[in-house]
């Protein structure tokens, strides 16, 4: 079953779709038994986070479509922003 953005929008208020992004960096690190990948956007200061259970191909330069929420992460003492990933796509 794949997931629909728009369905995903009405369940929760707080997500946000946008769609044709095109990716700056994508970083992945080992974090255990998952693999955190951390994407930048172009014309977004803010960095996309995800986790997967195993590495994924490097989508830099790629375009793609993002279904995220904000998020505060706390590190050092220092609050910093954040965009959690629920979906992503290549476009």
């Amino acid at each position: 079953m794949k997931s629909d953005p728009k369905k995903l929008l009405k369940k929760h208020d707080k997500l946000v779709h946008s769609d044709m992004l095109k990716v700056a960096s994508h970083v992945q690190r080992d974090d255990g038994d998952w693999i955190i990948n951390t994407l930048t956007v172009e014309g977004h200061d803010v960095p996309f986070k995800y986790k997967r259970k195993k590495l994924y191909k490097n989508i830099t330069g790629q375009r793609v479509n993002l279904t995220y929420y904000p998020d505060i992460e706390i590190v050092a003492g220092i609050e910093f922003e954040v965009m959690n990933v629920v979906r992503i796509k290549i476009s």
